[in-house]
């Protein structure tokens, strides 16, 4: 009896040992393959055993609880005017786009492609050989085997055009501002940002430990009050060259003087300033008349830089070293793809020292402002650069004028809360250098004719 017993224990000790390491495959197999499936074990010891897991149930139900959650919030977005709808393009960015469901051409008045490259013939040549000498992309991050002799010659023509000492070139410009503070910034240090700098710069200034105090939009007086109250380590004052949103260019002259005063860095975010703004394109401390005195720059080269991808920081020599040791987006993204990057370097090649496209682009802001204003319309920003606002406030209006003025053939969208704040909707047209003088007068006329079927001008 006493070894039989043993015997029945024994085998149960087995069966309960199998039955778990089943549950455990079984487990691993759920977990490697898509949710749908059913997994079934027969398990030889005591007959057949089947599993089976009810994980698909609970899947389902909880994907249908956020389908419905996630529609409900979206429909809350189209009542209030602020759901986006992707128009889809058919051909390459240009001041004249092809866009589904159209049979004609439009007049494309809202991409940030300022100096006309991002379809110009020697860039795209310029893409296609690099891709030929150093192949489609590098499969590895930079400091393994990610980096290639021609993103070391653009990082030395960006920080030759910025009159810095070196450059580390990122995915995009949100990846450089989402490095910076964090690498660099410690709960010794502060940051001074302005209330309306761009979505990047917010979110990056969150990961970083820093003292965080944010000044009033382009108020000096504020920011002074706040660097006077500090007792930080290393003051950082951060903000948008010009503002993405509103056209605004932000007040360097006295950011730099108070900078001086208390001890402070200036890093300033270039995306839509590098390449056309001041009167060589270096952007709004050139405009400005601060060259020097801006410590770091932030900027893209997805925008008139042949608008494909990339970002940048530009400053320091030992800046640029810490952070190819410490920026996280650097450090665990790829490298560049040589295409951008043998298309990019052309643009420097191109603008550096001709400003032709410059002036170009200079003549339509001024052409289509004024035709603008004649026009009845409340035009922003500032009027020597490329971003006009048409503030509307209503984000119903912005949407229904921005799809009425499609029908005319040109393309513009309206932006609208959380983009920018409740009641300041608005249709943010940029202007090119690629645009025509008749491109000009036909917008301001769509305009016309759509502001005055909506009651917006007489």
């Amino acid at each position: 009896r006493r070894h039989t017993t043993s015997l029945v224990q024994h085998h149960c000790i087995i069966k309960m040992a199998a039955l778990s390491a089943a549950s455990k495959v079984c487990r691993h197999v759920c977990s490697r393959h898509a949710p749908s499936a059913k997994v079934h074990l027969l398990q030889s010891i005591g007959g057949a055993v089947r599993t089976e897991f009810p994980q698909v149930a609970n899947v389902s139900t909880v994907t249908s609880d956020l389908r419905q959650l996630l529609s409900e919030q979206m429909e809350d977005m189209k009542e209030a005017g602020t759901f986006k709808v992707e128009r889809v393009i058919t051909s390459k960015q240009s001041s004249h786009i092809y866009v589904n469901d159209r049979e004609n051409d439009v007049l494309n008045f809202c991409a940030n492609n300022y100096l006309g490259l991002a379809d110009n013939p020697e860039v795209i040549a310029a893409g296609i050989k690099a891709m030929e000498t150093h192949g489609n992309g590098c499969a590895s991050v930079r400091f393994i085997c990610g980096t290639q002799d021609i993103h070391k010659d653009l990082e030395r023509k960006i920080s030759e055009f910025h009159g810095m000492e070196d450059t580390i070139l990122y995915a995009s410009c949100f990846d450089a501002n989402a490095a910076i503070f964090e690498a660099i910034l410690t709960p010794e240090d502060a940051v001074f940002s302005d209330e309306l700098n761009h979505a990047s710069i917010i979110d990056g200034i969150r990961l970083c430990k820093a003292q965080k105090s944010r000044y009033k939009h382009r108020d000096m007086a504020d920011l002074e009050e706040q660097l006077i109250n500090s007792t930080a380590r290393t003051k950082l004052i951060v903000t948008d060259g010009v503002f993405s949103m509103d056209g605004t260019v932000a007040p360097f002259e006295q950011i730099c003087q108070l900078a001086d005063k208390y001890g402070a860095l200036v890093l300033s975010d270039e995306c839509h300033a590098t390449g056309f703004f001041g009167p060589t394109g270096r952007g709004a401390p050139e405009f400005c008349g601060v060259d020097g005195k801006v410590h770091i720059i932030n900027s893209t080269m997805g925008k008139a830089l042949g608008g494909a991808m990339g970002g940048y920081t530009s400053g320091p020599a030992e800046l640029i070293t810490y952070l190819r040791q410490k920026a996280r987006p650097y450090l665990f993204s790829n490298t560049l793809p040589p295409a951008v990057i043998g298309a990019t370097s052309k643009v420097f090649d191109l603008i550096s020292n001709d400003h032709t496209l410059i002036s170009k682009l200079n003549s339509n802001i001024s052409q289509f402002t004024k035709g603008m204003t004649d026009a009845g319309f409340s035009v922003g920003g500032h009027p020597q650069h490329a971003i006009c606002p048409i503030h509307l406030g209503d984000a119903k209006l912005a949407t229904q004028m921005a799809d009425d003025m499609l029908k005319k053939g040109i393309f513009v969208i309206g932006f609208s809360f959380p983009v920018v704040p409740k009641g300041k909707a608005r249709i943010r047209t940029q202007i090119s250098a690629a645009h025509s003088s008749a491109d000009i007068d036909r917008a301001v006329e769509a305009f016309y004719d759509i502001g005055k079927a909506h009651g917006i001008v007489n």
